[in-house]
């Protein structure tokens, strides 16, 4: 009669030879690294095996990739809109900043070439009234701005402050119908006075005679007359000049030198003296 288990003998012994091989092998592999070129060839061997076994997942994605649905694609492309609308609004704020960076930069640059001390100001208000030609800035009496002082930007000037409150002041821009400023031709000296006209582009100047040489390209610069407005501060350049040979004087138009519309950050000039001037008034006043 046959024993019952002997296969089954036979069968575990077998195992635990397999099994002694394989931990003989790792063990190899691990201390002394000579299985690593068996192993690279056994694994390019299996590069078919891992391929056909990775269909399913391939075939996942790719229905994942082009099978979307309708709505979700939908929603997806709404999604990317709003994105690039927010990021184009937050580009045209950072072209905003560049920019007043950039008149900034110009209005510092233009101080330095001053000889009287200068204070920052900036536009916080405009006359509702377009025949009104007025500013308000964020700089008052407690900065010792004062009423008459003038105000520049990077180009040229501007006006003059008339109201001075504590912490704010208004300012009279040069093309007022009200204002007028004592000019001179850069070129020759020839002296005038440049007179708003109600347009912010349009200066004129009067009572100049026909036979004066002065001609359309000639820089007007402050004279200094009337002890308002220091020398030497750009004012407007010449555009037109219309002589009639049966008036006495010719007609004469300029065009401003600052960005009357578009400064926002600007210059109240202190020229020599004023700041001593002003607080010894105040003193005295006290």
């Amino acid at each position: 009669m046959k024993p019952l288990f002997v296969k089954e003998s036979n069968l575990g012994l077998k195992v635990g030879l397999v099994a002694l091989v394989v931990v003989g092998l790792l063990v190899a592999d691990l201390r002394y690294s000579q299985l690593g070129t068996a192993r690279a060839f056994l694994d390019t061997l299996l590069i078919p095996v891992h391929t056909v076994a990775d269909i399913p997942a391939a075939i996942g994605r790719w229905q994942e990739r082009h099978l979307r649905s309708r709505s979700s694609l939908m929603e997806d492309n709404d999604h990317l809109s709003r994105e690039n609308l927010v990021l184009k609004g937050r580009l045209q704020q950072m072209a905003s900043l560049q920019a007043n960076n950039a008149r900034l930069r110009a209005l510092l640059n233009s101080s330095a070439l001053l000889r009287d001390d200068v204070l920052v100001a900036e536009v916080i208000g405009v006359a509702p009234d377009p025949v009104r030609h007025q500013l308000l800035l964020d700089k008052g009496g407690s900065d010792d701005v004062y009423a008459g002082q003038p105000l520049i930007d990077a180009d040229g000037l501007m006006g003059q402050v008339i109201e001075v409150s504590e912490f704010t002041s208004r300012v009279l821009l040069i093309t007022d119908a009200t204002h007028s400023v004592p000019v001179q031709v850069n070129r020759n000296g020839v002296r005038a006075v440049a007179e708003g006209t109600g347009s912010l582009d349009l200066l004129e100047v009067h009572h100049v005679a026909a036979t004066t040489d002065i001609a359309e390209g000639d820089l007007l610069v402050t004279s200094g007359l009337g002890q308002r407005f220091p020398i030497g501060y750009p004012v407007a350049t010449v555009t037109r000049v219309e002589r009639d040979p049966g008036q006495a004087f010719a007609r004469i138009e300029a065009r401003p030198a600052a960005a009357l519309d578009r400064a926002r950050h600007v210059l109240l000039v202190f020229a020599r003296g004023d700041v001593a001037e002003v607080n010894a008034e105040a003193g005295a006043g006290g």
